[in-house]
């Protein structure tokens, strides 16, 4: 035990999250099991470390950090690490990589029901279905997702500013107004292009080639979060990274699933699971028409964030697909998205129509929002498109 407060503590010291997330104020803290999950590399495991040191600081045994990658978890279960902690006024665990585990949901729950003292936060990966998969957790698992970082966080991480985050709501009634307060004291333009590029994951901060550890972060997620987890023969790991470079090669697009069952010699129902399966590694986005869902093919398919699309095809990155998959990620947060009507791009909570566009030209329909990537400030019913990434 006490070699595992040693590490606590080295990581409390060692690690720190660049900007505070948003997500530390969206949890609510007292409920006695919380799962954490989010793609690899959004940086989960920072997240449970800035909130031991915000809420109990260094040296203090109460809260305690484990990897439950860790060897010692291969011969000690972890309800009897739980009761150890327990006994010695242990209050919070926090533990990372869960799905390492054998069993692991079955032990949380013993531990939930039999030590109602004890608070436990567990990461885990986006594949991982906390309530329809593992029905040990049903009924008390309280369920987040972190992000990557925001165009705001990105921005307040740069400058050193604390702009907060609005919803979609307040956007469109007060953008012109919020926009000015924004830019009074930042010219957000200036930074779109770079977090368009690379500031979504954490790690660009690291002093190695973003695209490289990208590229290496894109194979782990196939080869962990959705082969381990989904259990998923590693033979079928080739077909699963040439979809995943079809679709991203040619996204946004509609996805020709005869065509792409073909090319990868797979059954048609089986190219959709494994769409589904990138969807749920935070690779891939589907858009469906309103009132259809999986398992039917979606309307079109897209990166799921922009930095993605650039290591795949850095030199033939197209702009408007850059536009779209930037609203799509940020609007999706806590907003419906479906395909859009009339010759736009999106609709929106059933009730909003947005087009995404580089500039505008011409009358503006005033039925329709117009997010516009060469807008500073907008007006009526058109929108900086930069002014969406400060919704989280």
């Amino acid at each position: 035990m006490e070699a595992f407060y040693r590490t606590h503590n080295y990581l409390l010291e060692h690690t720190a999250s660049p900007v505070r997330r948003q997500l530390m104020d969206e949890i609510n803290w007292n409920d006695r099991l919380i799962g954490i999950k989010g793609s690899r590399g959004v940086g989960k495991t920072t997240f449970l470390l800035e909130y031991a040191r915000e809420f109990y600081g260094c040296n203090n045994k109460e809260c305690l950090y484990i990897n439950l990658n860790h060897f010692y978890f291969t011969e000690r279960s972890l309800v009897d690490f739980v009761a150890e902690f327990r006994a010695k006024g242990g209050k919070v665990l926090l533990i990372d990589q869960v799905f390492k585990y054998p069993d692991w949901s079955r032990e949380l729950r013993y531990c939930y029901d039999n030590y109602p003292d004890v608070r436990i936060v567990f990461s885990g990966s986006s594949v991982m279905r906390l309530k329809e998969e593992n029905p040990d957790l049903s009924g008390c698992v309280k369920s987040y997702n972190l992000r990557g970082f925001s165009f705001r966080e990105y921005i307040n991480l740069m400058v050193g500013t604390s702009f907060p985050s609005f919803t979609l709501d307040e956007i469109l009634k007060d953008h012109v107004e919020i926009a000015e307060r924004i830019c009074s004291e930042v010219k957000p333009m200036a930074f779109l292009h770079d977090y368009l590029h690379h500031g979504y994951y954490p790690f660009f901060l690291e002093k190695r080639n973003f695209s490289e550890n990208l590229l290496k972060t894109m194979n782990m997620m196939l080869e962990v979060d959705v082969l381990y987890i989904k259990q998923i023969e590693q033979s079928y790991l080739p077909k699963l990274r040439k979809l995943l470079y079809l679709l991203a090669i040619s996204a946004p697009c509609v996805p020709n699933v005869s065509q792409l069952s073909k090319e990868i010699e797979t059954s048609r129902a089986t190219v959709m699971n494994y769409i589904k399966y990138l969807t749920d590694a935070r690779l891939m986005n589907m858009l469906y028409p309103e009132g259809d869902s999986f398992p039917k093919k979606p309307a079109k398919v897209y990166m799921n964030n922009t930095n993605l699309m650039y290591p795949i095809r850095p030199m033939a990155v197209n702009h408007q697909a850059l536009r779209e998959t930037f609203f799509y990620n940020v609007v999706h947060k806590d907003n419906k998205l479906n395909v859009g009507m009339k010759n736009t791009h999106f609709l929106v909570e059933r009730q909003h129509q947005f087009k995404i566009e580089e500039s505008l030209k011409g009358k503006t329909n005033p039925d329709i929002f117009y997010a516009v990537e060469k807008v500073e400030i907008g007006y009526e019913n058109v929108i900086p498109l930069w002014l969406f990434g400060f919704l989280y």
